[in-house]
Formats: C-alpha cells, structure tokens, sequence
C-alpha cells in the first residue's frame, strides 16, 4: 500500500527537486526504514493513516538500536521530505511530521565506534602474545555478530559453525537464536583455537567454552570490559567504551548502511513489543546475506 506512493516521491524527487540518485535513493531509504519498523510492530497502515505517535515510537526504536543522533535526524528530515510531498499532492490534510522532533541531546544516546577505530583498537593488540590472539577473537566475534557480553563469554564452541559461518547464541530468556558471523572473525577463532586455546590445560566444566582466562576457566564479563576500555584508551579513542558499545556498532554499521530493520533486530535477539512470530520467514540465507552485504567485516569466506 506504501509503493505508489513512494513511486511518486521518487518522481517528485528526480523531477522536481532534482537531486543526484544517491540523495534520492537516501531519502527513499529513510522512508523505507519507516516501513520496516511498522511492518515488524504488525501495524498495517497507510501512509495518510500514520500519526505523530507512530513516528515518535519509530524514532525510540531507533534509538533504542543505538543509532546516533546525527543519524536518527537524518532520517527524521526524510520523513518530514516524504509527508511534504503528500501534502503538496492533497494526499494528506496534514502531516504527523510537522511536530516530530528528533533525539533529545539531553538524554544519553550510547557512543558508537566507526569501524576505523575499531581497527585502530584491533591495531593496538599484541598477537605476539596469547592474550593478544584471544582478545583480538572477542573483539572480531562482539563486532561481527553483535553479541551480548553474556552472550560472548557463554560461547561454546560446538555451536560454532565454519562451514556455514554461523553462530548459535543463548540469549536472555535462555533463546536461542543463529547469526552469521563474518569470514574475518572466524579465521582469528580458529587461530585462536590452534595456536592458544588447545596449548591451555583446561578447567573442568569448561570443555566447551570458546573464550578462556589464563587460568583455563570461563572469562568473565569484567574481563571483557576491562580488555576493551584498555585498547580504547591504547588507541586514545575517548568515547565512554564497553563491551555493549560493539553491539551497538554493530546494529549501526547495518542500519546505516541499509540493511532490513527486521534482520537487524532478529540478529541483535530483539523482541518485538506487539509479536515474535514475524520473524519465521527470516530465514538464516536471507540473514548471511544481510551481513554479507551490509557488515563492513564481511568481505567472504574464511582465510584457510
């Protein structure tokens, strides 16, 4: 029910407006994104039906992926562009947009990392060393499929999947869920694996666990956030850093660069406030596609 309508906005934007394909492809993202969001809240509207409310709640769950501030009223001037032109079309009597307005600078919004300062950290981390090849693995799994720190130091092994480049991840609630994880990531594991872990005389109990202390026992959560704090501040990046800081990237990096809304929140272990079930036909060739074209890590298989 949205099509013809952003058909005649495309119009209106190369005719009328006349602007480079990359801005108009921009704006219609913006709007699609819109359409993405309403879709996974199971709210079928039309565009003349959208209200104030719907947008407002469409800019929390925004916010709530981690999309910085910049971003998020980016896309609110896209919206506020497509609900002017069905105005000027007598499509609509009045826009839900008019009094939309974006983040609040007053309220927190977590820091984001571009990816060249998570290079920069990756830079700063000694391979020579085992902790080095172990914490650039954490760094590259948290990054390439936006896991929780519970979430990474819980990592087993056995549900590591080479051949298809998939992770299955337990999270809150004990839900399983699958996401693929980039060919970069999976050659520093399997390094790790190879060239550390197996040297380890491991604790009872943690046979399975991917991420070990020195001491061959579970890492803890701490641990991670000490390790990432002290590679920012290695690399003098000085955003407030944690390990949710990835996650948040993570998301971002696929948003930003046009990934589905739905693909996004399924592999971040979301759940949608109204419904669950609209995730089945998500199936896990559509999510490796998703990375594969959208993660700024995934660049094909793993190295051998």
């Amino acid at each position: 029910m949205w099509k013809p309508y952003l058909n005649g906005f495309k119009i209106y934007l190369q005719l009328e407006r006349s602007l480079s394909e990359n801005s108009i492809e921009a704006y219609l993202h913006d709007v699609e994104k819109l359409i993405q969001y309403l879709a996974i809240e199971n709210i079928n509207l039309a565009p003349d039906q959208i209200k104030l409310a719907h947008l407002r709640k469409f800019i929390e769950y925004l916010n709530q992926l981690g999309l910085e501030a910049n971003s998020q009223a980016r896309i609110i001037s896209g919206i506020k562009a497509f609900y002017k032109y069905l105005l000027m079309e007598d499509e609509i009597k009045q826009s839900p947009s008019e009094l939309l307005e974006g983040p609040k600078l007053s309220r927190k919004l977590p820091d984001v990392l571009e990816v060249t300062e998570i290079d920069a950290m990756v830079a700063q981390i000694d391979l020579t060393k085992p902790e080095g090849v172990r914490n650039k693995a954490i760094v590259e799994t948290m990054f390439s499929c936006g896991l929780r720190v519970s979430e990474t130091t819980n990592l087993k092994i056995s549900n590591i999947s080479f051949d298809e480049m998939y992770v299955k991840v337990t999270g809150k609630g004990n839900k399983e869920r699958l996401v693929p994880i980039s060919g970069s990531a999976l050659t520093i594991i399997k390094l790790y694996q190879d060239a550390v872990r197996n040297a380890q005389k491991v604790k009872p109990g943690y046979n399975d666990i991917l991420f070990l202390n020195r001491n061959g026992g579970q890492l803890s959560r701490v641990m991670i956030f000490y390790i990432l704090k002290d590679l920012a501040q290695a690399a003098g990046i000085t955003k407030n850093i944690s390990p949710h800081t990835l996650r948040h990237s993570f998301a971002t990096s696929l948003v930003e660069a046009g990934a589905d809304l739905r693909a996004v929140q399924q592999m971040l272990g979301h759940e949608s406030i109204t419904t669950t079930e609209i995730y089945t036909h998500l199936d896990r060739e559509y999510l490796r596609d998703v990375v594969t074209q959208f993660h700024p890590r995934s660049k094909g298989k793993m190295s051998k």
